[in-house]
């Protein structure tokens, strides 16, 4: 969609209008992931892709149809073994895709959303798959304010909360609800296409409490990238796939490596000789958290040593340590989940309480 957006920007602009076409789901080999999407506009002009050129003709007279004044189509192509030169993917895989007219009379929001995404903006856009709700309606969802509408008051608050959580993780997914916002319904299958890049997680120490962090952090999101200064425990084969091992001494990988709000930080190290220069780093630049592992004596010799480096109380009081919430965890996953509740609980603003032990709304009134 980026490299999409100049070409449609322009469209958008003259108001002529376009069909776009955009992968929500896939299974097996498919081409190409959730969010490719390819656009036909004025005098049959094609930008962009959906399966690398295995259904492009099939898509394209969807696009056509739509621009012509036909609702927004949703289509599943995927190999047939009964007839293999009908339309689908040679490649085995199966892709849907969303196909919808776009005008500024049936998506306002558009041009906000183009802008925000060219700027390098984060901004998440949500749209009607299937369902009782319009099949192509789409809501513009940002950080602190919101555009367009889904149809039903209930339907954009419940998918509003929803687009932020996956903005602040980078991720895109259908997601299901019930016709007014139901959680526990899923009639309403609506595609949230996010804007941004995936925040990171740095791990330093590598050992078992950091494969297991590192397979947490993954799995809700984060780019994860594990570094300890000692290349015998600084192998991939030690930690999950797609996770980045580094050799590096702990502060110089960090002094090198671009940090922002979302970074979350977490050390395991429990070692001075690591532990001090890291965090005398770590307290000084941007990140979301900063949570460091050790004993309370640890944590007390820790901090007197971050004192004489010079860092003030302001810096210190960011740092989380011992790091985690209190939930009585023993092994290296159950530290994993304790760490991860405290990340969750210090982005959302949640107290660790039982929601038993609470009242009124479950999620805060700012994150919806």
């Amino acid at each position: 969609m980026r490299d999409l957006l100049p070409v449609l920007e322009r469209w958008y602009a003259a108001r002529v209008p376009f069909g776009l076409a955009t992968v929500v789901s896939v299974s097996r080999s498919a081409p190409r992931g959730p969010g490719a999407a390819m656009a036909v506009g004025p005098d049959d002009e094609v930008v962009g892709s959906v399966s690398g050129g295995c259904v492009e003709g099939a898509v394209f007279d969807l696009a056509q149809e739509v621009v012509a004044g036909s609702e927004a189509r949703l289509a599943t192509f995927g190999y047939s073994d009964e007839d293999a030169f009908a339309v689908g993917l040679t490649c085995g895989g199966e892709i849907t895709v969303l196909v919808r007219p776009v005008t500024p009379e049936t998506d306002p929001a558009f041009g906000a959303l183009a802008a925000s995404v060219g700027a390098g903006e984060p901004v998440t856009v949500a749209t009607v798959v299937d369902g009782p709700a319009r099949r192509g309606a789409a809501l513009a969802v940002w950080p602190e304010a919101v555009a367009g509408s889904l149809g039903d008051p209930g339907l954009d608050v419940a998918v509003t909360a929803d687009a932020r959580g996956e903005l602040a993780l980078g991720a895109t997914g259908l997601r299901h609800y019930g016709p007014h916002g139901e959680r526990r319904e899923d009639s309403v299958s609506v595609f949230l296409h996010s804007f941004a890049p995936p925040p990171r997680m740095l791990v330093f120490g590598a050992i078992d409490y950091a494969a297991a962090v590192a397979r947490i952090g993954a799995f809700l999101g984060y780019r994860v990238t594990v570094c300890d200064a000692r290349p015998v425990f600084a192998t991939p084969k030690r930690f999950p796939e797609g996770v980045e091992v580094v050799a590096d001494w702990p502060h110089r990988y960090l002094r090198g490596t671009e940090t922002d709000e979302r970074t979350v930080i977490c050390v395991l190290t429990h070692d001075p000789k690591f532990d001090v220069p890291l965090l005398e780093e770590a307290l000084r630049r941007p990140a979301a958290y900063i949570g460091a592992m050790g004993s309370r004596r640890t944590h007390d010799d820790r901090r007197k040593r971050l004192v004489e480096a010079g860092l003030d109380e302001t810096e210190l009081s960011r740092l989380r340590s011992p790091l985690g919430l209190d939930l009585g965890a023993r092994t290296p996953e159950e530290v994993a989940v304790s760490v991860a509740a405290e990340i969750v609980a210090l982005r959302w603003g949640g107290s660790g309480v039982p929601l038993t032990a609470t009242s009124g709304a479950i999620h805060a009134a700012g994150s919806a």
